[in-house]
């Protein structure tokens, strides 16, 4: 009797850390948020005092934790400043801009949401309808009308994306009654790559990019593609560089 009490008390005890914990992995959350809407970079000491003295001795596993929430949720990454690790800088994701093409009244921060609906698209074969996107998005308590705590109306939200040129909205070929789904848009294709998402995708789930085997050796394609457009330009620019400076610096044609 006196061994099961013990137990008892001692998960009773777990389990209010953890609630505790909690609270302070939210607290530090909103406080990285809004640094990162200010632009600045935030310290560890600032970080302490959201946490507050008392939970100081938690501050490794509510960082941990928090960072985790604000890529997975935000779509925003905390990167050290400096070696020492006293001084992070907050920045979007993926290098991704659609932050900041939002109005005043949308305050949380939405690359996460587009990061997960390119992710899905990429394991779609590159076109993924409205219902494999509602299915997904189903599977982490985002619903269609449903006002989202740190989304808003996805729906909207998707609209949104089609006009900011992220998303392309398409009947889906042949189908009838006509149904219709989502591609990569221009400007996706222009702020990140394949690779760089299915990565991403990959980290939540905790496994490989490889475990989207498809879609790896398609995003593997396109890094090779991007590679030598690269040396191809910068060989080109070299070449031009040097025929012109080698033509200045040669003596002209003896009278």
């Amino acid at each position: 009797m006196g061994a099961s009490s013990s137990s008892s008390q001692s998960a009773d005890s777990e389990s209010l850390a953890d609630t505790l914990v909690g609270g302070k992995v939210t607290d530090l959350v909103h406080a990285l948020i809004l640094k990162y809407q200010m632009k600045e970079p935030v310290t560890e000491e600032e970080m302490l005092q959201v946490v507050t003295e008392e939970y100081k001795h938690w501050f490794p596993t509510i960082f941990e934790k928090a960072s985790s929430c604000l890529e997975m949720f935000f779509g925003i990454d905390v990167r050290k400043m400096d070696s020492a690790g006293h001084t992070y800088m907050l920045v979007n994701s993926l290098n991704l801009t659609y932050d900041s093409v939002l109005s005043d009244d949308q305050d949380m921060p939405k690359n996460g949401f587009l990061i997960i609906i390119l992710g899905v698209i990429l394991i779609q074969e590159n076109f993924a309808t409205e219902e494999d996107i509602w299915d997904f998005l189903d599977m982490i308590e985002v619903s269609e009308g449903k006002e989202h705590f740190i989304y808003g109306e996805p729906r909207k939200l998707l609209q949104n994306l089609v006009q900011e040129n992220y998303l392309e909205y398409r009947q889906v070929p042949s189908s009838d009654p006509p149904c219709y789904g989502f591609l990569w848009g221009p400007r996706a294709k222009a702020e990140t790559t394949k690779m760089k998402v299915l990565q991403f995708v990959a980290k939540i789930k905790g496994t490989h990019p490889s475990f989207f085997l498809d879609s790896y050796r398609e995003a593997l394609q396109e890094e090779e593609e991007r590679e030598q457009a690269a040396a191809s330009s910068l060989g080109s620019t070299s070449a031009s560089f040097f025929a012109q400076h080698f033509s200045a610096a040669s003596p002209g044609p003896e009278d």
